[in-house]
């Protein structure tokens, strides 16, 4: 990996998801590759969905943190397919999800969802997997609430996509 290159992930890992603010958006799987062509380097990002509200946003700060290290010239590109999945979620960001009180995906995406099959989620705060689902709708789309029978507190749970 060039220099340069490794320099504008380094810029990219700094730049925070903006409605989970404890995640990058490299740690999240929102950027998926940096590539050069030429002399030129392009950004290339996937969102979390299509209709993610946050979406301009993120664009928006990865432009300008790469404009204030000095990458006026690198490109963005957002690209939908392959669609976003949880499973691109690093473990440093399924970490900083349960640190900030959010539970991160269980298991791998597929189709339990349509059979019914729930996988316990465990408690962020307390680990606890005596949990129960309050509502599909949490405080972004992303993300279901949850409660927990153990310790009592609510919590979001990023959905496993």
């Amino acid at each position: 990996m060039s220099d340069r290159r490794a320099k504008i992930w380094q810029v990219l890992d700094g730049v925070m998801d903006p409605e989970v603010p404890v995640i990058s958006v490299v740690d999240l799987g929102i950027v998926r590759d940096v590539c050069q062509d030429d002399k030129h380097f392009n950004v290339v990002i996937t969102p979390t969905y299509s209709g993610c509200p946050a979406t301009v946003q993120i664009e928006d700060d990865i432009r300008a943190a790469l404009d204030e290290a000095g990458f006026t010239d690198a490109g963005l590109e957002t690209r939908l397919a392959p669609a976003w999945t949880s499973a691109w979620i690093s473990e440093k960001g399924r970490a900083a999800l349960k640190e900030f009180g959010i539970a991160p995906p269980v298991g791998k995406p597929g189709k339990r969802a349509l059979f019914g099959i729930e996988m316990p989620v465990p408690c962020p705060h307390c680990d606890s997997t005596e949990t129960t689902l309050v509502s599909e709708f949490g405080s972004t789309a992303c993300k279901a609430l949850w409660k927990c029978n153990g310790c009592g507190e609510p919590f979001d749970y990023f959905k496993c996509i």
